[in-house]
């Protein structure tokens, strides 16, 4: 299974607006900036998230996107389901040989299983961790 950029753009989007979490609206033009990304498709995909209610948007001069629940409560499933659709390995999965079938089903459940058990705020949290022992080297 490939995400596409619509995938981790959205991902990212949504990622700022749980840092900036209460703190009041983020605009796209912000975000476009701070990671050299396209601000209109980041409003493509902005798009279907306020559709299905991960984000509220806020109009003004000092609007922007806000999350429309607390970062703990939105899976990374939530996202990647709206902007990239069902999450399977392989499609016709009942077209294929019992075994086969039982191997693809197994990796589809456990991708899953991931992205419905990682919230936004554990990515949130997580994130510092990674960069610091990403880098780290041990003698």
């Amino acid at each position: 299974m490939k995400i596409s950029t619509k995938g981790r753009y959205g991902l990212t989007i949504m990622l700022e607006l749980a840092r900036k979490y209460g703190e009041g609206p983020l605009s796209l033009k912000a975000i476009a900036r701070e990671k050299n990304l396209s601000e209109h498709y980041l409003e493509q995909l902005a798009s279907p998230l306020r559709n299905s209610g991960l984000v509220k948007s806020v109009r003004g001069a000092y609007g922007g996107y806000v999350l429309a629940r607390d970062p703990r409560d939105i899976k990374a499933g939530d996202i990647i389901r709206v902007l990239e659709g069902p999450i399977s390995p392989v499609e016709g999965i009942e077209d294929e040989e019992p075994a086969k079938q039982a191997l693809w089903i197994r990796i589809r459940d456990a991708v899953k299983d991931v992205l419905d058990t990682t919230t936004l705020e554990d990515l949130r949290r997580h994130e510092n961790d990674v960069y610091q022992d990403a880098f780290m080297f041990y003698i």
